[in-house]
């Protein structure tokens, strides 16, 4: 992730832009106290939807749920068995 201010990122915004899209790069530009702009790739936002789409589904909450419930019983299981 990088951070710059509004006038660096002015002065040189193709190199931070190329940084963006090349190396999956985060861009925070600060534009004050508590306020800013996040620039990202578009294959790492449209990334980002599809796993928001996921995980926003009711059926795909409650599949990840029962994953990781699994997940847990089995390693309570796995401590026991090294326990004896």
């Amino acid at each position: 992730m990088q951070i710059t201010t509004v006038s660096d990122f002015r002065k040189d915004i193709k190199t931070y832009l190329d940084n963006v899209v090349k190396n999956f790069e985060t861009l925070i530009i600060n534009r004050g106290k508590d306020t800013g702009i996040v620039v990202m790739s578009l294959k790492e936002y449209n990334s980002l939807m599809a796993t928001n789409h996921e995980l926003s589904s009711r059926k795909n909450e409650l599949r990840l749920d029962t994953a990781i419930d699994k997940l847990k019983n089995n390693v309570s299981f796995e401590k026991d068995l090294i326990q004896e």
